[in-house]
């Protein structure tokens, strides 16, 4: 069944819309700050006017397979470690700067430490991002993100928008009735589910007890403009576990901390950190300086469960997730996985190919010599603003040596369907062909030496779009825009 088209207004009913639409999202937190912002200053959020269609059966396929792409990354973290090391140290070789600072850490650490970890348990809120592809009707995923995973916030807050507008006839142009039925704008609780997994690895630091003395520690970047979709986590953290948060920055974690048996205390209030959760340190813009790295291996050596641990932030590189579409390794890492989860997890993944000096490395570099408008090029980096794509592949690798080529990976394109769905930016209103990549949030909390899962839940859902003829979909880097789905049969 084909899904109901966008709503047709009137201009005089679009600006109630829209009115209405920013009206809600500064009551209730939909924002975000502008550039140069002042504190007391902050602008709605860039959001679609209207939810945009997702086939339900795909959503439901992702929500399924979140659980089984957990545990498939700490099986890679605990059970294949010696593998996953070796592979780390080979990038590291690539990217010395970054991915060999952090692994230079891990290493130091253990050998402080008797080649152990001081806290084997680590938290993970992960998020697996798909689009579909319209050849063949699937949903394929783009990447599995280890660290510092956005919008989670942001995302609970744009459902509860569309359904909003629905349920108070601002899509219906005549009669003022809801437009959709309300089950199909699903709400995502990522929010509370995401604050959920942080109070959980707080309840295991304290030997599965709920102590609401220790505290979480964000760590967060200077001048954070997204800082509105941390503190819905922050507040449900709060309102819900009744657990206290602090902020600081990797510049300030030295002035502001103090280390005392192992256990990591705010200096201040002498508070002890049962988890400290990345907001930042997922790129080298967030290590300014040798003192950010000093704070980073500061942090780690600490007894407080760390979301993620180096170890897990760089099990999502994206050499790692090239490696994990082959069969055999799959195979390896989920030997008790059922059929048809299997194959749910198969249909996936889209053909990526490391630019190595393999056979599968030598085929790549002359495909993409021959036709590289089918594939994007993609760096170990986070964030929005670092793929290359289509043409400027090759004139892009002609820049570089090529033994440094290995520090990437060839993805082939996918090509997701076009609406012409609407969207808002500060006070201005976009009506453009749009993609979207919906995001899907999971939460584990597991030994990283042991692999034992101590917990393990999927933890809501987002929506992001953006202009078709843009590459790039980052919402903070002025890409993209936060969204919401209707789902339709």
């Amino acid at each position: 069944m084909a899904p109901k088209g966008f709503p047709e207004l009137l201009k005089e009913h679009e600006d109630e819309l829209v009115e209405s639409l920013l009206h809600w999202s500064l009551s209730n937190g939909l924002i975000m700050y502008p550039p140069n912002y002042a504190k007391y200053q902050a602008n709605n959020a860039p959001i679609t006017l209207f939810p945009t269609p997702f086939p339900k059966k795909l959503y439901e396929n992702a929500i399924e397979v979140q659980e089984v792409f957990n545990e498939l990354y700490v099986n890679v973290i605990s059970k294949e470690k010696e593998w996953l090391i070796a592979k780390i140290k080979e990038l590291s070789e690539f990217d010395q700067s970054f991915t060999g600072e952090l692994f230079n850490i891990y290493q130091k650490i253990l050998s402080e430490n008797g080649g152990k970890l001081k806290q084997e348990l680590s938290l993970g809120l992960f998020r697996s991002d798909y689009m579909i592809n319209s050849v063949d009707e699937t949903i394929k995923q783009i990447e599995f993100n280890t660290i510092s995973v956005s919008f989670g916030g942001l995302s609970s807050k744009v459902g509860k928008l569309h359904q909003y507008l629905n349920n108070s006839g601002y899509y219906d142009d005549k009669y003022s009735m809801k437009y959709y039925d309300n089950e199909h704008i699903p709400i995502s609780n990522s929010i509370n589910k995401l604050a959920k997994g942080i109070n959980e690895a707080n309840y295991y630091y304290n030997d599965q007890t709920h102590n609401t003395k220790t505290v979480i520690l964000f760590i967060i970047q200077e001048g954070e403009r997204n800082v509105f979709d941390q503190r819905h986590i922050e507040y449900s953290l709060i309102e819900n576990h009744q657990l206290k948060s602090y902020r600081l920055s990797l510049e300030k974690v030295q002035e502001e901390v103090v280390i005392n048996n192992d256990k990591l205390y705010i200096k201040q209030t002498m508070d002890e950190v049962s988890v400290v959760y990345y907001r930042s340190g997922y790129g080298p813009n967030d290590y300014t300086s040798s003192k950010c790295w000093e704070s980073r291996y500061l942090l780690e050596k600490t007894l407080a469960i760390k979301c993620p641990s180096i170890l897990t932030q760089l099990s999502g590189t994206k050499k790692i997730q090239q490696i994990l579409t082959n069969e055999e390794i799959l195979k390896k890492l989920l030997p008790k996985i059922d059929t048809k989860t299997y194959n749910q997890l198969l249909s996936t993944f889209v053909k990526i190919y490391p630019l190595d000096d393999s056979e599968e490395g030598k085929y790549a570099k002359k495909i993409i010599s021959e036709d590289s408008s089918k594939f994007v090029l993609k760096p170990q980096r986070e964030g929005g603003g670092n793929n290359i794509y289509k043409e400027d592949i090759p004139k892009f690798l002609q820049k570089i040596d090529e033994k440094d080529w290995g520090a990437y990976i060839l993805m082939e394109l996918i090509h997701p369907p076009k609406y012409s769905n609407k969207i808002i930016r500060n006070d201005e209103i976009y009506n453009e062909d749009i993609i979207s990549e919906l995001g899907i949030f999971g939460s584990i909390i597991f030994n990283e030496t042991t692999g034992e899962i101590k917990l393990n839940f999927e933890s809501g859902h987002l929506l992001r779009s953006k202009f078709s003829s843009s590459n790039e979909g980052g919402v903070a880097a002025g890409f993209g825009c936060v969204d919401n789905i209707y789902l339709y049969e």
